[in-house]
């Protein structure tokens, strides 16, 4: 019996054949030499396939079928799933699940160059190389993506899919090829529309509302997964064509009767909606010929086609829409973010610059949380996009967002050096601005011991570092309690820094070292010319006194010897030196 998660060793026996083939030593080792993660098993592989061929024609057929999918998925396919695909029969007009192949049978005809992934029970081939070998030799498929799409369009026109209700989608050991199916038949036939893919399409398409693989396929692309319960229509035709960006059948579909090129589907999307979002060119400019078009008509998401293209980065689309005169570029989809808030989140710098591009839209226009797409370029380190905004003289450099937080101070949280340092070139931008918890970006950097941050900030003269957060700790303060030494050094070298500066319990930094142990930042401080190493906090405690506290004898060592060499005649030194 064949165990259908073994991968049986093929890859090891490949290897030896590879090397037995050569007829000297110092070939043998050449070949062994160039043998590395499978490279090398060219003529290997050949061979396998020319012994799968050479089985009788069922077996053969079966196995290069199983090999097309599998090379040419768009997902790996599950083992059910291939089961299933390799059952349709094209033309038929029904499934007969007992056509569906087992997989130790599918093993057995593919001599090993198919794995099963127990883990995630997908079918694999047997190592990367072989789908690099089966590529590199286009010829050993007849037109892959005709023969996938036809499988697709079949089944899904089989009695056995149609007899189906739409209302809940069936459990996926009934009809495992149906998910797949669902969201993929497009997507080859585009790469490949046969004569008979046409066909099969228009049947689909003309009969396309309310389908259960309509709601398959609304489940798997819908932002929140399709539930059910919207009106009809679902879903049609049109704008199904239009999804998959197949421009043939959108042409034939717009001219047949019944079809609206505004007609919103359940989650109020138009044809053009969908052709945008999944930036489909050729679609959008037929349906642009359309006189009727409203480009700025919402889905129930408040998305409109121009946001939609721009959160996705389509630069060719979102071109073709502005070049419209009655588009509008600033109106806001979900959380009233505009398109060119959208494209700065995701760093699409090539869309950005073709909003800023235009005069009439607003570059400072935030969305419900106050966020401006500077301070969301910001927060995601795109730093291209964070340049673009910048060059507009009509950028705000300083708004901040309801937290009160800045671009600036946004960055360094999130220790974006490239951004900060973009930041910190244009004069307008206050290093020192404090977000609601009063919190500066230095202070934060400092918090988080994010050296290459706090060097650019105190690269800017009107930087303040002694300015305390709402706890009253300042950044050397913070950066001494984290033991973050890198940053304490940094900040030392400023003239400006008070290295004596307590916090409201009057802890000053080399105490709160002392007391945790951060030996070396307490070397840091004790080599500071103005650092008081006896001065005592409210409860007139000493650095010296807790280190001898918490145990830390090194540093206590270091505190008493400090303490002798510094001042030779206080009481202490004259006990170390009897001592």
């Amino acid at each position: 019996m064949t165990d259908i998660f073994e991968p049986r060793f093929l890859l090891a026996s490949l290897h030896i054949e590879a090397i037995l083939r050569s007829t000297t030593v110092a070939r043998r080792r050449k070949t062994l030499k160039s043998m590395k993660d499978g490279a090398g098993l060219g003529d290997a592989y050949g061979a396998t396939l020319e012994r799968i061929k050479a089985q009788d024609e069922e077996k053969a057929g079966l196995a290069m079928a199983a090999l097309t999918w599998i090379c040419h998925s768009e997902r790996p396919l599950q083992v059910d799933e291939l089961c299933h695909a390799l059952a349709v029969e094209i033309g038929a007009t029904n499934f007969d699940p007992e056509n569906v192949p087992s997989i130790g049978t599918l093993l057995d005809c593919c001599q090993g160059l198919i794995a099963v992934d127990a883990e995630a029970m997908t079918v694999r081939l047997i190592h990367y190389t072989v789908q690099e070998y089966l590529c590199s030799h286009p010829g050993l498929f007849s037109k892959p993506h005709s023969i996938l799409a036809e499988t697709y369009l079949t089944y899904l026109n089989s009695k056995r899919v149609k007899d189906l209700t739409p209302h809940s989608l069936p459990a996926h050991g009934s009809m495992p090829f149906l998910k797949y199916s669902s969201r993929y038949w497009g997507t080859h036939t585009n790469k490949d529309l046969t004569d008979h893919a046409r066909t099969l399409a228009l049947e689909l398409l003309n009969m396309y509302e309310d389908q259960i693989f309509v709601v398959s396929l609304l489940g798997q692309v819908l932002q929140n997964g399709y539930i059910g319960g919207i009106a009809s229509p679902l879903f049609s035709g049109l704008h199904c064509a239009s999804f998959f960006g197949i421009v043939d059948l959108v042409t034939v579909l717009i001219n047949a009767e019944g079809y609206q090129v505004e007609q919103r589907d359940c989650v109020g999307r138009t044809p053009l909606a969908w052709a945008a979002e999944n930036g489909h060119e050729g679609v959008i400019e037929i349906l642009l010929e359309r006189e009727t078009i409203d480009l700025n008509r919402p889905d129930v998401y408040g998305q409109t086609p121009l946001g939609s293209a721009a959160i996705a980065g389509y630069e060719r689309v979102v071109k073709i829409l502005l070049e419209r005169e009655e588009v509008d570029p600033n109106r806001p989809g979900t959380v009233d973010r505009t398109p060119l808030l959208c494209a700065a989140i995701s760093g699409h710098e090539g869309v950005v610059k073709l909003f800023l591009g235009r005069k009439d839209v607003d570059p400072n226009r935030p969305d419900t949380d106050d966020y401006t797409p500077l301070l969301c370029a910001a927060i995601n380190g795109h730093e291209g996009v964070v340049e673009l905004l910048l060059r507009r003289e009509d950028v705000d450099s300083n708004r901040p967002g309801a937290d009160g937080r800045t671009p600036l101070l946004c960055a360094a949280i999130s220790r974006h050096e490239g951004v900060v340092e973009l930041l910190l070139r244009r004069e307008d931008v206050d290093p020192n601005r404090p977000d609601t918890d009063d919190q500066t970006p230095l202070l934060c950097a400092a918090v988080n011991g994010y050296e290459g941050v706090v060097k650019l900030l105190l690269g800017r003269e009107d930087v303040d570092p002694n300015r305390p957060g709402a706890d009253g700790r300042t950044p050397l303060l913070c950066a001494a309690i984290s033991g973050h030494e890198g940053v304490v050094g940094l900040l030392l070298r400023r003239e400006d820094v008070d290295p004596n500066r307590p916090d409201p319990d009057g802890r000053a930094p080399l105490l709160h070292a002392a007391a945790i142990g951060h030996g070396g930042v307490v070397k840091l401080l004790l080599e500071q010319e103005h650092v008081d190493p006896n001065l005592p906090d409210k409860h007139g405690g000493t650095p010296l006194s807790y280190a001898a506290q918490e145990g830390h004898g090194l540093l206590l060592q270091l505190l008493q010897a400090w303490t002798f060499i510094q001042n030779p005649n206080t009481p202490l030194s004259h006990q170390l030196r009897r001592n």
